[in-house]
């Protein structure tokens, strides 16, 4: 059980504070709640930018890494379709400078005439390099940027955090990152959780003392967020890659993160595909060999988000014969209700799961923000409950929305050489 406290100070910024005594560290956990789907069309991978920027150093601290090294800390962050998270470590006996470190980041005390120049500059080819690398020059690298538009229309879903075109950032000034910076990076848009070796009023006293005057002028609101029709006719895309195996995608636009159906999606791909005993595996990889891996998964986000089915073929096996199959254990959830004790393996894996991503204190910061945003904290001691509601009817009622007109279809072939 994870004890908590919260509190949201006058600028809008909500604190929540964990005291874990039984560790000599304490993790600092900011959650800024902006992500790929709140970019404009024009102006896209602009959350992702950012998340490098924050790292460049501002007037009074011009080189973070160094301090967090001067503490003995470590630090990260990462951006998704939904949000900005960073985090930073360090012994408990550091928590003020660690919090000055980051409320000084969230002032965004930039030199707009000099340095920052030079940082923006940098960040801007660093991410180019990234979109190289990790989206064009390794095998099925471009994969969620050919099914992302396959799948949605008109939700800002449909771009990568890296954005639907790089020179969106490679063209992005100054201007345009204090414009972004301006509108996202406020308190009242932040989550902030300090969990570890700390006492809870003085961590308190701490964030008022360091961000409670902090303040951003007046800006418009976040751009709206169009709704994606309904799908009512499958869509195939193929392309020719070097890869070294064809890859099949399958994928279906579900629910958002709030609905009750959420966690039976979820379930769902653990039956297909979740360990070796899984439906998909057993028969398609195991049984009949022809898949090298297979998973299901979905992706998570706040607005609805994708069922997937992938998977590689191994060599001779056709794409039709591929599909048949992945079909065939489908339709197999949609007729058959699942039998009591797949049914509690399931959630009892999913429970396994919740328990040890609450191991480290970094990752029980992370949760309190990421539960907070989504309105339901308390799902940070509970979620597993959400999964032991999940009944067979509800799962044969929710797969049998997994049709062929509500399906998009990636192929990657192999090319030739």
């Amino acid at each position: 059980m994870i004890s908590y406290l919260k509190k949201t100070l006058d600028n809008g910024l909500k604190v929540i504070v964990h005291c874990d005594n039984t560790t000599p560290l304490v993790t600092i956990n900011m959650l800024y709640q902006v992500g790929a789907r709140d970019e404009r069309e024009n102006r896209t991978g602009f959350a992702h930018l950012f998340e490098h920027l924050m790292f460049g150093g501002t007037r009074r601290f011009p080189d973070y890494d160094l301090e967090v090294d001067a503490m003995g800390g470590e630090n990260n962050a990462f951006t998704n379709n939904d949000y900005t998270n960073y985090y930073l470590t360090v012994p408990g006996q550091f928590l003020e400078q660690a919090l000055l470190l980051e409320a000084d980041r969230m002032r965004g005390d930039w030199d707009m005439e000099g340095d920052s120049w030079k940082v923006l500059d940098v960040q801007k080819r660093v991410v180019t390099e990234e979109y190289h690398q990790r989206y064009l020059n390794q095998p099925y690298g471009d994969v969620w940027m050919l099914l992302r538009p396959l799948c949605y229309q008109v939700h800002p879903y449909r771009w990568c955090t890296i954005g639907a075109d790089i020179r969106h950032v490679q063209d992005a000034t100054l201007q345009d990152v204090r414009t972004f910076f301006d509108r996202y990076y406020r308190p009242s848009n932040a989550i902030l959780a300090i969990a570890g070796n700390v006492e809870e009023e003085n961590a308190f006293t701490l964030a008022e003392r360091l961000f409670g005057g902090i303040r951003r002028p007046a800006f418009e609101g976040r751009p709206a967020r169009p709704r994606e029709p309904e799908q009512t006719q499958a869509r195939r895309l193929e392309v020719e890659r070097h890869v070294p195996n064809n890859a099949l995608y399958k994928a279906w636009v579900m629910c958002d993160r709030w609905s009750a159906d959420y966690y039976v999606y979820d379930m769902i791909s653990d039956v297909l595909s979740n360990g070796h005993s899984s439906r998909l595996y057993r028969r398609l990889v195991q049984e009949e060999s022809l898949f090298t891996e297979i998973n299901a998964y979905i992706t998570g986000e706040m607005d609805p988000g994708l069922f997937v089915v992938s998977g590689k073929l191994q060599d001779g096996v056709s794409v039709q014969e591929a599909e048949h199959a992945i079909a065939e254990e489908i339709e197999k959830l949609q007729r058959q209700p699942i039998e009591a004790l797949e049914l509690e393996k399931v959630a009892n894996k999913f429970e396994n799961t919740f328990v040890y991503s609450q191991y480290k204190t970094a990752d029980r910061a992370h949760n309190l923000c990421y539960f907070e945003m989504i309105g339901a904290p308390e799902l940070v001691n509970n979620e597993p409950e959400c999964y032991r509601r999940v009944t067979a009817a509800d799962l044969q009622r929710v797969a049998n929305r997994l049709t062929p007109e509500r399906s998009s279809t990636l192929i990657i072939r192999k090319k030739a050489q």
